[in-house]
């Protein structure tokens, strides 16, 4: 059988108000997980600006900003594929929550625009509307690699089932998720969030997010992780700066299919209302 390893970096670094600063720590973290042997490199959402309202806009650049060169430039220059994070975009006087993808010549393959915002008011913990600031992207992402397709989606995105499945009824073998949860629905929701669209799907599940900073007004959660098709943790991450390496193994979609084949024995009559 012919061999399907992705070699995964999750680079979960922290975040400053420095933007140039956070460029620059991201493109080093490339390159460092790049010497270590990683195929495809993530970076966590929001890298370049922190996680607040009151920043988005003033943060917010075009597609060929600082940002979007200097991560084309690092890609090209490790030969990699990257998946960078998120970054505020504007576009046409409207702030975007985006995640760009580059290949190993440094080339956009893929940008995927945060569909579902991140508005949630919990009694007792984290109120927060990113819709204050952003806009939705209106596009299910699945990009084709030299490794298989991947399907990209944004933190509050992969808290509903049906996109995950519609990433996975493309065709998607990993679901990737650059996030940022906070510490109300971190600890509640991350894990099992992530273990659970994996069992779903029978696809990789990869959750990517800053490092965790105490004195910021939004804390986040941390915990980078990857699972499996089967719903295990593969790798997991604490509160700290850290890279986490993992190596998967894309027959295991296979392999898990054949026992419970789910996707497959998706009745023809509920694809008729996928498509309308």
């Amino acid at each position: 059988m012919e061999s399907k390893t992705l070699k995964i970096a999750l680079i979960q670094m922290p975040v400053s108000q420095n933007k140039p600063e956070n460029v620059e720590l991201a493109c080093l973290k490339v390159s460092e997980a790049a010497k270590l042997g990683a195929d495809l490199l993530v970076l966590p959402e929001m890298f370049n600006c922190p996680y607040s309202n009151k920043y988005f806009r003033s943060y917010a650049e075009p597609r060929g900003g600082v940002t979007w060169p200097a991560m084309s430039d690092c890609a090209r220059a490790n030969e990699v594929l990257l998946i960078a994070g998120s970054i505020p975009e504007l576009d046409g006087g409207q702030v975007f929550n985006t995640s760009f993808v580059f290949d190993p010549l440094g080339a956009q393959i893929a940008r995927h625009r945060k569909v579902h915002l991140f508005d949630i008011d919990v009694v007792g913990g984290q109120r927060f509307f990113e819709s204050e600031t952003f806009s939705p992207g209106d596009e299910v992402t699945v990009f084709e690699s030299q490794f298989g397709l991947i399907g990209l989606c944004i933190c509050f995105d992969m808290r509903f089932p049906e996109l995950a499945r519609l990433m996975a009824l493309k065709g998607a073998e990993v679901i990737v998720a650059p996030g940022a949860f906070n510490m109300t629905t971190g600890p509640a929701h991350w894990e099992i969030m992530f273990r659970q669209r994996a069992v779903d799907n029978q696809v990789f599940t990869v959750g990517v997010a800053p490092a965790r900073d105490q004195d910021f007004e939004y804390v986040s959660y941390g915990n980078s992780i990857v699972c499996s098709p089967w719903g295990d943790v593969i790798q997991r991450a604490g509160a700290e700066e850290a890279t986490l390496i993992a190596e998967l193994d894309l027959h295991e979609n296979e392999r898990i299919r054949a026992q419970l084949p789910l996707l497959s024995a998706l009745r023809d009559d509920l694809y008729a209302l996928i498509e309308k």
